[in-house]
């Protein structure tokens, strides 16, 4: 427990969903759209293709801390991301969740955020099990772009 402590909590200083918030550089941030309270943001470090994350603008860690309309349009924003990566890239299925504190995974527990995933039917292998090694077929650049087609092909707001 000493050592889980310890662990720092980020900051806005340090945040870099506060980051991609601020920075007017959509694609280098890999921003996939703004809404009135929230933003979706491609992950980084995805496990496959098409990870997004969706987040309040406010750096804040729990469900709690958000008004109703930031919860409501984190689920809209949620919603029409699965319309639209199912558009740009045909998964068959999708992950979507939250994690809540660090020892439930949260990897930045200071500013709550939902992950929508693309699965596809084999999309497990060894790789990332023996190899620790994740396998991302696709460009991230290339997704985003693929994702913002799809979204305006869906006529979507954002």
């Amino acid at each position: 427990m000493e050592y889980i402590r310890q662990l720092p909590i980020a900051s806005d200083d340090d945040c870099f969903l506060c980051r991609c918030r601020d920075e007017t550089d959509d694609d280098a941030n890999l921003v996939v759209w703004r809404g009135k309270h929230t933003i979706a943001v491609l992950n980084r470090f995805p496990y496959t293709g098409g990870h997004c994350l969706v987040a309040p603008y406010e750096h804040v860690p729990d469900l709690t801390d958000l008004p109703t309309e930031t919860l409501t349009e984190m689920m809209e924003m949620l919603r029409d991301l699965q319309r639209t990566l199912s558009e740009a890239l045909h998964p068959n299925g999708f992950n979507v969740g939250i994690n809540l504190g660090r020892c439930a995974g949260a990897g930045l527990p200071g500013h709550i955020h939902a992950h929508i995933v693309p699965r596809w039917e084999g999309d497990t292998n060894f790789m990332p099990v023996f190899g620790k090694v994740h396998v991302v077929p696709e460009f991230l650049e290339t997704i985003l772009k693929n994702i913002r087609q799809a979204s305006d092909t869906l006529g979507l707001p954002y």
